[in-house]
């Protein structure tokens, strides 16, 4: 185990081991948690009472939280003819075919997100392993593949967040920086949580939150009691 500075100890205890906190009480003392001298990011980390194992229970989705991520997301579009024009023209940071698709074959990977046109996706499929592990194959689902490829980088740039389950039922996204406001942060928490519990599927029996904690970066984990992040949603 690696062993903590002197910091973050302090800051620890103001967490209380075994509790588990309200939304606005977690929300309050993510933000006293702060040891980094660098602007830390307000990660939420979930475990869901989901089984990824069935088709009907990967939950897979996008969500534009209404103040982002607080970074700059750096996106790929892999698109041809005047589409290549019309990405960057709305701020996609690359943008091209083949070019990039050998550069990913290489080794390449200075982007954060891809997002590609209908008609790439023939091509994109020998690297579907490569992108794959990294979780950045374009999906319909979550809002990369599309032929609107205009619309799809500027809210991608602007803070749409792309999530989808691991195989232990865990979510783990970035909602904003540390020096965000109170009320961005809750905004922002809200959104994604709002969007986790529309996508609740049928099939999904028992407690469907089962954990949530929020964290900065390198700040100790705050669990917030599911049940009451439930009624908070209004679930």
């Amino acid at each position: 185990m690696a062993k903590r500075g002197k910091k973050y100890l302090e800051i620890a205890k103001l967490v209380e081991i075994g509790k588990l906190y309200d939304v606005n009480e977690a929300l309050e003392l993510v933000a006293k948690t702060k040891t980094a001298k660098f602007v830390e990011t307000i990660e939420v980390a979930l475990r869901l009472g989901v089984d990824p194992r069935h088709a009907d229970q990967q939950i897979r989705g996008t969500v534009v939280l209404p103040h982002g991520t607080g970074k700059n997301v750096k996106v790929l579009a892999i698109t041809s003819g005047d589409n290549v024009q019309k990405a960057l023209d709305a701020g996609a940071d690359y943008a091209g075919a083949e070019e990039y698709i050998e550069k990913i074959q290489q080794g390449w990977f200075d982007f954060d997100v891809v997002i590609a046109t209908p008609d790439m996706m023939p091509k994109l499929g020998k690297l579907g392993r490569v992108l794959g592990t990294k979780g950045l194959m374009p999906n319909p689902k979550s809002g990369t593949v599309t032929p609107n490829i205009a619309q799809a980088v500027s809210e991608f740039k602007k803070g749409k967040l792309a999530f989808r389950v691991d195989k232990l039922g865990s979510i783990h996204v970035p909602i904003g920086k540390a020096d965000f406001d109170g009320v961005k942060i809750e905004e922002n928490f809200k959104a994604f949580m709002a969007e986790i519990q529309r996508l609740k599927p049928s099939a999904a029996k028992g407690q469907y939150l089962k954990t949530v904690a929020i964290s900065l970066t390198m700040g100790p984990g705050i669990k917030m009691d599911p049940l009451l992040v439930s009624k908070y949603l209004g679930a």
